[in-house]
């Protein structure tokens, strides 16, 4: 019998740690908050123990998120009976956030104009697609 995680555990799982990790919360923190010792929550987040439905609710309400939260990127059951499985995407928002990241989604979310936050995004896209060598 296999006995490696889940795969749904392992999702979930990393889901909670790229979530912690988002926040700047450390597994002691984490632990912490939810009447857990750390090694406990290195546990849920390899997928190598499974998250209860009342432990994941304790955890979407210390992390902030909803329980959908640790789900998405998941194929919907529903939509997906009778097709074969593929590996979700991945997601932009799926990957942790450096400080200077988190610092600048801050500021950008502080900006009340639509207009300004539109055009900062787009200098932020123009710096990423500029071509080597070119711009200074």
């Amino acid at each position: 019998m296999d006995e490696s995680p889940n795969p749904i555990d392992v999702h979930v799982g990393d889901r909670v740690r790229r979530r912690r990790r988002a926040l700047g919360i450390s597994q002691e923190q984490l632990a912490d908050k939810l009447g857990l010792t750390f090694q406990q929550v290195q546990k849920y987040e390899r997928g190598a123990n499974r998250v209860s439905a009342s432990k994941l609710y304790q955890i979407a309400s210390a992390l902030q998120a909803s329980v959908a939260y640790f789900f998405e990127g998941l194929p919907d059951p529903v939509r997906t009976l009778g097709v074969s499985e593929e590996a979700p995407a991945a997601f932009v928002h799926d990957l942790p956030l450096t400080p200077e990241e988190r610092l600048f989604a801050g500021y950008l979310s502080q900006i009340e104009s639509k207009q300004v936050r539109k055009r900062l995004l787009e200098l932020a896209k123009s710096l990423t697609t500029e071509p080597a060598g070119e711009g200074g």
